[in-house]
């Protein structure tokens, strides 16, 4: 097996090592107004074993593959049938290795998309709109009132 080249600590993955990649609806919130992208990120097992449960998510498709498909040492490389216009997570090498490493313990969790192939029969839903750049903003309003003896020595 060859090693797969990075700068992160990879030695123990090889380049044909089991990932799958998604293509997912998100969305990005700009100037009060919501963009729909699609998103390019790799599904760690335990993820794709719920979505193999018919519960609702944003991916339209995934594919098994190796890393070497996907990365160029550091840099992603868009897998087949995925469109131009979609673009990588943030992260993506490093996210990649990561869900590498979780078919890596749980081997039957390549059985679920045999290597090569595309699966797309998932219960697609944006009805839970996944947005990226979402921002908290917490105000007095959130704070909770306690009770008056709560800090009270009695």
């Amino acid at each position: 097996m060859t090693t797969a080249i990075s700068d992160q600590d990879t030695s123990d993955l090889a380049a044909d090592d089991y990932v799958v990649i998604g293509l997912a609806t998100c969305f990005i919130k700009e100037d009060g107004e919501v963009h729909q992208v699609d998103v390019i990120e790799p599904i760690p097992s335990a993820s794709l074993e719920a979505l193999m449960k018919d519960i609702p998510t944003s991916y339209k498709l995934a594919c098994a593959t190796t890393l070497e498909a996907v990365l160029d040492g550091d840099t992603p490389l868009l897998p087949e049938g995925f469109p131009d216009s979609a673009q990588f997570a943030d992260e993506f090498a490093q996210r990649v290795f990561a869900a590498a490493r979780t078919y890596k313990r749980t081997e039957t969790a390549k059985t679920l998309i045999p290597l090569g192939t595309t699966y797309t029969d998932f219960k697609y839903s944006t009805e839970r709109k996944r947005v990226l750049n979402a921002a908290r903003v917490v105000t007095k309003d959130d704070n909770v009132k306690q009770h008056s003896h709560t800090h009270k020595v009695l």
